[in-house]
């Protein structure tokens, strides 16, 4: 079994798996909370390049698909849809973008960005994704590589994927970018990842053993949690029901919350079989769709501003309601 020093261990967490489970069957978990990993696709894509740069003093790696650059948006959907998915007016001020972090740092709304340089990033953008175009996904690797060490940069973009989670054999045809937004591939993405930001780990199981729980998002994320769904998933293999485990947090996309595909997300992507035998919990926190004020329609992680100015610092509504689950779920046992 996978072994790393522990050095902060929070008993926690909460459930999400092949047969759901109330909240009353959450189990005691003892989580090391000092190296917890983030992952996301498109709009989680972005949430997970926040949730890193938020707090990235305890949050020290990332793996992003299809998605791009911390503050692209810039407060505005317009320059989101105008420069951060489909299409690119101009350049992506970078310099500009890099600035706005700095001055985040400057007012402790983010930590400092000195923590990023020994972080592990892992970037995939699929030939083939047109809803996310490459010049997005190259500034994302651009903006990392001011931060991190080079040695801890991956960037994969010569795969024939669409706009989707590859996989080795689950979800829909590799080229085609259709709900649930997992793809056919015959590639291994989780695996990628999870190597990457890892190093070493044991061989993944065949198929899923541990228990996908379901928990409140609303009772653990607190206040915070209003532009979430109800309930969210975690993923626990059955030895970290008693021994010490790490955290992997996995943001979904745009229309890849549970409200419009089920459990998909949190089943299919194949990061649970490598939490299996890796010592892993996996949360999946999950987003709800909203036809009123602040408006969401396709169910996105905020990453233009829709909850509030604050959106991508530690202070965002829904980053701290995420980082309220993962410290309260301790004190629901």
């Amino acid at each position: 079994m996978r072994q790393r020093k522990i050095n902060v261990l929070i008993g926690t967490l909460f459930a999400i798996s092949g047969a759901s489970a109330s909240a009353n069957d959450l189990p005691n978990l003892q989580l090391n909370l000092e190296k917890v990993t983030v992952s996301g696709l498109s709009s989680g894509g972005y949430m997970a390049v926040q949730y890193h740069l938020a707090n990235s003093d305890w949050v020290k790696g990332i793996g992003v698909i299809g998605s791009g650059p911390y503050y692209c948006a810039q407060g505005d959907i317009g320059i989101a849809l105008s420069q951060c998915v489909s299409k690119v007016e101009g350049e992506i001020p970078l310099a500009l973008l890099a600035d706005k972090a700095t001055e985040y740092e400057s007012n402790k709304q983010i930590p400092e960005l000195s923590n990023l340089a020994d972080s592990k990033v892992w970037i995939l953008h699929g030939k083939l994704d047109t809803r996310v175009i490459e010049p997005v996904s190259n500034a994302l690797f651009s903006q990392y590589q001011n931060w991190v060490n080079d040695e801890n940069i991956g960037y994969v973009n010569d795969k024939l994927f669409a706009h989707h989670f590859p996989t080795l054999s689950e979800g829909s045809d590799c080229t085609t970018s259709e709900a649930p937004f997992i793809g056919n591939c015959n590639y291994d993405a989780a695996g990628e990842l999870l190597k990457h930001l890892y190093g070493d780990l044991n061989d993944k199981s065949t198929t899923a053993s541990g228990t996908l729980h379901t928990f409140n998002q609303q009772k653990l994320g607190g206040e915070s949690a209003e532009t979430l769904a109800d309930n969210g998933y975690v993923y626990v293999p059955e030895q970290c029901t008693t021994d010490a485990c790490d955290l992997h947090i996995s943001f979904h996309g745009c229309n890849q919350y549970a409200g419009a595909i089920g459990k998909a997300y949190a089943s299919k992507t194949g990061l649970n079989e490598w939490a299996d035998t890796n010592n892993m919990v996996v949360l999946y926190p999950q987003t709800k769709k909203s036809l009123f004020m602040p408006l969401n329609p396709q169910g996105c992680w905020d990453w233009w501003g829709y909850t509030d100015e604050k959106y991508a610092t530690k202070d965002a509504e829904q980053i701290s309601a995420i980082t309220n689950m993962v410290n309260s779920l301790n004190q629901t046992q």
